[in-house]
């Protein structure tokens, strides 16, 4: 029988011994796959390597030894980590006979979080966090002021370049950690300062009574600070985030109390919007799948405001309950949980699963929170008010939903007659391209290929989902006609399984009209659809901007700048074709109608006639096919989420509606917009 080229290689090289055993030591692991460490080699990754020096400090703050932390970003990609601790020891290690400060820089697992009075709670327990930032740093250099004296060591790629050393004195006590990301490793280095600044206003919240700064000294033109420090704590956290929307009620629900070993911390307040603001920690590290602790505060919520709901008479017993989606509409929480020994899910410590935060959280807030009903009467209403007005609300939305799925219509049984579906039933082939209006539709739907492209037009903007909930949702025919297309159903009846294409194209003008159509469709992807944006299933056409000619030479341009360029090109060219001594012409050319007719009073010159497309629908099918929707040539964005807090905002910002804060995010924002289309 023949055989492949793999199962030659693999025969040849039968023998299997010792010598096929690699064991590599030290930090060679973390070099040699970074990503099972800090998440990725990328944007995340980079900026990973700063929470970890800080969470060491800011553990010597939940030990009760610092106050004051500091993080500057210095030229040559370096950042510098400074805390007022008690200082990495730096005696001699029994066990490695090197100095412990070298030792935890350059053994995985060695760390004072793993046994003994050193630290009761921090957020590194897995002892991989510094060593991992030298290993991945081409230059890192520790400096720790101890009983009076500074001593100093620097390494290379986790490798030291002398042993620990005495070099002076020093007041007070702390470590300094500099470092300078490995090129190597990081393809691109560029730290973001507002992902950093969220990071330790996040921290500074989450320890009450800190200091902490931040300075960018990488420009010496340029040069910012910006300090912290909340006496508040999680209660100054909620106000933060709740600073954008009406408080249905002032006395934010707050309470500190440990139990069976887990000192659990939590803040509630609940706002006039629609959106849930849930955030949890575990040793002061964010966690943003949740976990054990967020488990046992939506259980205990629920619990008791179905309890006081019924009590109160503010519904009848037979009545359904409330559901967690209920209950948590409209609400901003932090839950905070500090547990001796954490189990996170992963070096990245995106979940924390130990059990018996469940247990301490659902007790504690499920204990105070009620307490806390019947002492605030009046806010008490205002709550329940609102979580049965979204009860309602739920429940008339699942009469709309019923009603469709009677006609079937959810099942993809009955599509809508906008919709010129694909031929193609496997959704891994198929794309759908929303476009606006029956012109631009009528266009795509000629240029289409029918095999796997559907096409599906809307009639106007559709409704803001920001301002509304479902039910009203629903009874959009533009949106019920776009569910319905996409086969997934909404909302608690949603799945992702039924999708019936994998490339959902958002395929509007480049005007002011068709930029508020997308915004008002990625509003509703992310608001009713997240799983499609995270499954990286949504896209954005870029269509052309210019049609550029010169003869039977035809260009498209996406931008001004590519416009300009195709110009000077297509000049160039013609200048070599009349040879050296060609006289050059007047550098003028003329912007054309739709139809290519030359406007009236214009002249054009030099033969380069340029057309700006205003709307899809001035495109014939031919030059929409090949410029937008031809998979070999086109160009198209996906939307992906980098920071799904950072998006939230922005979006109850953009859609929401306070006109202030959006007032100020543009103007804030317009100076970085060189032309706005009005």
């Amino acid at each position: 029988m023949a055989k492949n080229k793999s199962e030659k290689n693999i025969e040849s090289n039968g023998d299997y011994s010792a010598k096929d055993i690699f064991v590599l030591e030290g930090l060679d692991p973390v070099r040699k796959r970074p990503g099972m460490y800090i998440g990725s080699t990328g944007i995340d990754g980079l900026h990973h390597l700063i929470w970890e020096v800080v969470d060491n400090s800011i553990d010597e703050a939940m030990a009760g030894y610092a106050k004051n932390i500091s993080i500057v970003l210095l030229p040559k990609n370096q950042v510098r980590v400074v805390d007022d601790g008690r200082g990495i020891p730096v005696d001699i290690h029994k066990q490695t006979k090197k100095s412990a400060l070298e030792t935890v820089l350059t053994t995985l697992h060695a760390g004072g979080k793993f046994g003994g009075d050193a630290y009761k709670v921090a957020g590194g327990l897995h002892g991989v966090g510094v060593s991992v930032v030298n290993a991945l740093s081409c230059w890192l250099k520790a400096e720790i002021c101890k009983d009076g004296f500074l001593y100093t060591q620097e390494y290379v790629r986790g490798k030291p370049k002398y042993d620990v050393k005495k070099v002076g004195k020093c007041d007070g006590s702390g470590t300094a950690i500099t470092f300078e990301p490995d090129t190597e490793i990081f393809k691109e280095i560029e730290y973001h300062w507002d992902k950093i600044l969220e990071r330790i206003r996040q921290q500074a919240y989450l320890n009450h009574g800190i200091h902490i700064i931040i300075r960018d000294e990488r420009e010496k033109d340029e040069e910012r600070a910006h300090a912290f420090y909340f006496e508040g704590g999680i209660k100054s956290y909620i106000k933060h985030i709740n600073r954008r929307f009406g408080q249905k009620h002032d006395d934010i629900f707050y309470v500190a109390k440990e139990e069976n070993g887990v000192m659990v911390e939590s803040a509630l307040q609940y706002a006039d919007d629609l959106s849930t603001r849930e955030l949890g920690f575990a040793n002061c590290i964010n966690t943003p799948e949740g976990g054990t602790h967020i488990t046992g505060f939506r259980t205990a919520l629920t619990r008791v405001l179905n309890d006081y709901g019924k009590k109160n008479n503010y519904f009848n017993k037979d009545d359904d309950n409330l559901t967690g989606d209920d209950v948590r509409e409209g609400m901003t929480a932090v839950v905070s949980v500090k547990i001796k020994e954490t189990q996170f899910e992963g070096q990245t410590k995106a979940k924390l699963g130990n059990p018996e935060a469940r247990g301490a959280v659902e007790k504690v807030f499920g204990e105070a929170f009620s307490s806390w009903l019947e002492e605030h009467p009046q806010e008490s209403r205002v709550i329940l008010d609102k979580v049965l007005l979204a009860a309602k609300a739920r429940r008339a939305a699942k009469a709309v939903k019923e009603t469709i799925m009677r006609k079937g219509a959810l099942d993809g049984m009955t599509l809508p007659g906008k919709l010129a579906d694909c031929q193609s039933k496997n959704a891994e082939d198929s794309e759908i391209f929303i476009v606006e209006g029956d012109s631009a539709g009528g266009s795509a739907k000629q240029a289409r290929d029918r095999r796997t492209q559907a096409i599906l037009p809307l009639r106007g903007k559709i409704l803001n989902v920001e301002r509304a909930r479902l039910d009203r949702m629903l009874g959009s025919e533009q949106i019920k006609n776009l569910v319905i297309a996409l086969g997934t159903a909404i909302a608690d009846e949603f799945d992702i399984a039924r999708l019936r294409y994998h490339k959902v194209v958002i395929m509007t003008d480049a005007d002011v009209d068709g930029a508020h159509i997308r915004t008002l469709l990625l509003t509703l992807f992310y608001r009713y659809f997240r799983p499609l944006i995270d499954a990286g299933f949504i896209y954005i056409a870029q269509p052309p901007l210019y049609r550029i000619q010169q003869g039977r030479e035809v260009r498209y341009a996406y931008s001004d700048s590519e416009k300009d360029r195709a110009v000077k090109e297509m000049q160039k060219l013609k200048a070599e074709k009349l040879g050296k001594g060609a006289k050059e012409e007047p550098e003028e050319t003329v912007d054309v109608e739709p139809d290519g007719e030359i406007s009236e009073g214009e002249t054009k010159l030099k033969g380069i006639i340029i057309q700006r497309y205003k709307g899809l629908g001035e495109m014939n099918p031919e030059q929409l096919w090949e410029t937008t929707m031809d998979p070999a040539r086109r160009m198209m964005k996906r939307v992906t989420i980098d920071d799904g807090e950072a998006a939230d905002e922005v979006f109850d910002i953009l859609m929401g509606d306070e006109v202030a804060p959006r007032k100020h995010f543009i103007q804030t924002h317009a100076k970085s917009v060189k032309n706005i289309d009005v």
